[in-house]
Formats: structure tokens, sequence, C-alpha cells
């Protein structure tokens, strides 16, 4: 199964919007590549799941510096340390330009919502996106990077069920 590029955009867009208004920055998209391996995390990796009509998951990969740098900006105050205050303000930064993100996909159909974020700190952490292939995406800003993972697809047409059902034989009665 293959990424479907179309997703692109509106996470590009997103980035560009929300990291502009909140670290006055333009960005730069890297080479775009298609991996289909585990991902290694990088020192702070935020992870979003997506559900409704684009299943999957979204990551944003970056360095310390970079999640220090990014939460000082968005706070207006020097922070050195990824303490507590640090990794919210980074959680919260991959939850707006998630939902960002959203807001532009329903634009063009696509109605979904996002999870709360999760912050993964340490690098060499190895997360699987299973059988979903992950659309890679450098997002450049001044001497930093972030990299944004997308692991979506579109969803199966489920006659309009919003919840999980429940299979026979697996602990559940029905």
């Amino acid at each position: 199964m293959s990424m479907n590029v179309q997703f692109l955009n509106p996470f590009l867009e997103a980035a560009n919007e929300v990291l502009k208004a909140e670290i006055g920055v333009e960005v730069q998209r890297g080479e775009i590549s298609l991996q289909r391996s585990a991902l290694t995390a990088n020192e702070v990796t935020v992870l979003l799941s997506m559900i409704g009509q684009l299943q999957g998951v979204v990551l944003y990969g970056m360095s310390k510096a970079t999640a220090c740098m990014l939460v000082s900006k968005m706070m207006g105050e020097t922070i050195t340390e990824l303490d507590s205050l640090a990794t919210s303000g980074v959680a919260e930064l991959g939850n707006v330009l998630t939902g960002r993100a959203t807001i532009k996909l329903s634009e063009i159909g696509l109605q979904t919502d996002i999870s709360p974020p999760t912050v993964i700190v340490g690098a060499g952490i190895t997360v699987s996106t299973l059988d979903f292939p992950r659309l890679v995406v450098p997002i450049r800003f001044g001497e930093h990077e972030l990299e944004a993972h997308l692991a979506l697809r579109l969803a199966e047409p489920t006659n309009n069920q919003t919840h999980v059902p429940l299979v026979r034989g697996l602990g559940a009665r029905a």
C-alpha cells in the first residue's frame, strides 16, 4: 500500500502557518522520502493518532536543542532543559500543528479527529507503524529541523460506524 501524497500539503501548510505565528520563521521543506521500516525516534518525538476518514499516526521528531528553542520562542522565556514544562510545550506544538492540518484536511473533504499527544524522549527508540508506510518530510527553519512522519491512509467505509465492533471469540461477549 502506498502513501497518498494529497495528505502532505495540509501538514506543510499547517507547519508553515503555525511556526510562522509561534516563532516568527518561514519554513522550508526538505527532500521527501517514503519509509516502510520502523522509525528510530529522534531525541524528542511527538506522536498523535488520527481517526476518521483518514487514519494512522503523525510523528514529529526533533533534537532536544530544537525542542527547547521552539518552547522558548512559544513561551517567551529561555528554556534550556527538557523538563515537564518544556515537554508539555512540545506536546502542545504537535497538537496545534496536527489540529491545524485536520482543519485543512476537512477543507478537502476529509473529516478526522486526533488523539492527545504523546511525547517520547530518548533517541534510538523504535516506533513501529506496522503496515502503514511513512511519508517523511524534513521541515527546516533557520538552523533547526523538525521531521514530520505521516503514516496515514484513507479509512475503509464502515456504514457510518463510529465505534470499533467487538469480535466474537476474543474475550468479549456480544
